[in-house]
């Protein structure tokens, strides 16, 4: 179809956005009330970062899940959505993490529960997928190098177009369902080529390197801009924890590692400021954020952890007895994840709970604990804001040892 000018956007005090007829007469109402509120909304969205038009995606991914974070305003505009004509998505869309296990109780209350599967249920009806975790790429959900997408959690934003190469900007949660709904997002940002270039070097020295500290550091120095690293072999586990931890201290929806990433050649990066991480830098900031009270719990898996990731914690524990004197364990990962890794999970369980469809930072942990220990860079940076949580970090080893 070729291009047409909308008449309603004028209505709307934007300037006209270039539309098609078939989207001009969605935006109308011609097909129900809940297409054309999810194109008003991508039209107002296209117009404030002049978008050039909307482009079709292959999935979204859609935030604003736990009842703790909507709330009961969220959830009655999340009920109320899913009963207006048209409301049923397009394409493959997939939900952020609840705010609780769908399948057993863990440290909610029975209010919380009831309200929170009210909420999941109004996302089913409109065909969403009830995945409820944070990396969906772990779950068959993994696109490849160059399809758009209207992803909205942080985490998955920065490893679809780091590791994947997938091309998506950090929607809201609004948006990643009005664009589920419609099949389309608006044309910005990092789905242009242009916009995906980096703009800040790190020439990373430190011999021994957390990618959540390393994350945690760079996302406080540079905020929203698109870094590449020099001198960095990560493990795509690793450049998960990165990613995640440059998302939450920053804005950081891309990176780029030299050798690794699928667009890191695509660039060049002479002449772009060039800075230097050392061992010194990096142990600053694990010195800042190890330093607490004693932790009450240990909180693993954010973002949600992989069949990789659930065995090495398994084998660690292989050789220790459960004694329950220590903190308590809650490990985090998806539900297609924890049911592939049987065997993991029946090892780590003797020591505490493989808890799903939630994590530690959109579910009530502050209704049971008050310090809170973990190995990720993204949950330092959340924790205190979002679960009123002190934050003690440790590596791995060092958590799983203070397991008694």
């Amino acid at each position: 179809m070729s291009p047409v000018q909308v008449r309603p956007a004028a209505l709307f005090g934007f300037d006209p956005m270039y539309m098609t007829k078939e989207e001009e007469r969605i935006l109308e109402g011609e097909h129900g009330e809940a297409p054309a509120k999810a194109m008003e909304l991508l039209v107002a969205l296209g117009k404030i970062y002049d978008a050039d038009g909307l482009i079709p995606i292959e999935s979204a991914q859609i935030s604003g899940v736990s009842y703790k974070t909507m709330g009961d305003a969220g959830l009655e505009f999340v009920s109320d959505f899913s009963k207006k004509k048209g409301a049923e998505v397009k394409v493959r869309s997939m939900l952020n993490p609840a705010g609780m296990d769908l399948e057993r109780e863990s440290y909610e209350s029975e209010d919380f529960r009831k309200k929170q599967i009210q909420l999941v249920n109004a996302y089913s009806d409109m065909g969403i997928e009830l995945s409820c975790t944070c990396t969906p790429y772990l779950v068959g959900n993994r696109p490849t190098k160059g399809e758009h997408l209207a992803w909205s959690e942080s985490s998955a934003v920065s490893f679809a177009n780091s590791v994947l190469g997938a091309r998506t900007n950090r929607e809201g949660g609004p948006s990643a369902l009005m664009s589920a709904i419609i099949g389309k997002t608006p044309d910005y940002g990092l789905h242009k080529k242009k916009n995906r270039r980096p703009e800040i070097v790190y020439d990373v020295q430190a011999e021994e390197v957390s990618p959540s500290i390393l994350g945690y550091l760079v996302g406080n120095e540079i905020r929203d801009e698109i870094p590449y690293f020099l001198n960095l072999t990560l493990s795509e586990e690793e450049l998960k924890s990165l990613g995640a931890a440059m998302a939450a201290t920053g804005s950081v929806a891309m990176y780029h590692v030299e050798g690794i990433t699928p667009e890191a050649d695509d660039f060049s990066i002479e002449g772009i400021e060039k800075r230097e991480i050392d061992d010194k830098a990096m142990e600053e900031v694990k010195e800042e954020l190890k330093n607490g009270p004693e932790p009450d719990v240990i909180v693993i898996g954010c973002p949600h952890l992989s069949k990789k990731e659930l065995e090495r914690i398994a084998k660690n524990l292989k050789t220790k007895e459960p004694k329950g004197t220590g903190p308590d364990l809650f490990v985090f990962t998806s539900r297609k994840v924890k049911d592939r890794s049987p065997e993991s999970v029946k090892k780590i369980e003797k020591f505490g709970k493989v808890i799903t469809d939630t994590c530690m930072v959109v579910s009530p942990l502050e209704d049971e604990y008050e310090v809170a220990a973990t190995d990720s860079g993204k949950a330092c940076a959340y924790l205190p804001k979002l679960a009123d949580q002190k934050v003690v970090y440790a590596d791995l080893d060092t958590l799983l040892g203070m397991i008694r």
